[in-house]
């Protein structure tokens, strides 16, 4: 059963997440337009452990779009990224083109209903906790779901794809 803290919740990511029937919920907060790291942003506005809160990036792998979900206190390893994924070589995806291939703005990049479904893989430190928090689609909405639930509703899997900063 979805729980909702905002009445305005409502984003492809939550509206997949009810039609799967996978139990969320939607945490509001007051986005500051001069966050410079957005994930680090919704720990502290949210009173989260920072290691509970993932970020969700785009890749070009071997020249085609993957995702990589990392906690937001560390980096996205492309290399790694890359070897998960049977490529040789991954790169940042460009933000614009991250933004035209998942119909969301940065910093409210959700790994939940993009336009298209691409590859996607979890940081495996995503298993030590019973439930993990995610962007809602928007800047200032995260979503909290348990880490199994949001493999099987991107058809992802697990992987260390995660180092410090």
């Amino acid at each position: 059963m979805a729980k909702r803290t905002d009445a305005a919740a409502g984003t492809p990511a939550t509206v997949v997440l009810s039609r799967a029937g996978i139990p969320f919920t939607a945490h509001a907060y007051e986005h500051d337009p001069r966050a410079a790291e957005f994930g680090l942003e919704a720990a502290e506005k949210l009173g989260l452990e920072p290691d509970r809160v993932f970020k969700t990036l785009l890749a070009h792998v071997d020249g085609a779009l993957a995702v990589g979900i990392v906690p937001v206190t560390q980096l996205l390893d492309l290399k790694a990224l890359a070897h998960v994924l049977g490529a040789k070589r991954a790169e940042m995806a460009d933000p614009a083109v991250a933004e035209r291939r998942t119909g969301y703005v940065v910093g409210g990049i959700s790994p939940i209903g993009q336009r298209t479904a691409l590859p996607t893989v979890l940081d495996e430190s995503a298993i030590l906790a019973e439930t993990i928090f995610v962007s809602g689609g928007r800047r200032g909405l995260d979503l909290e779901l348990a880490p199994d639930d949001l493999v099987a509703v991107t058809g992802g899997r697990y992987a260390r794809i995660a180092r410090p900063r």
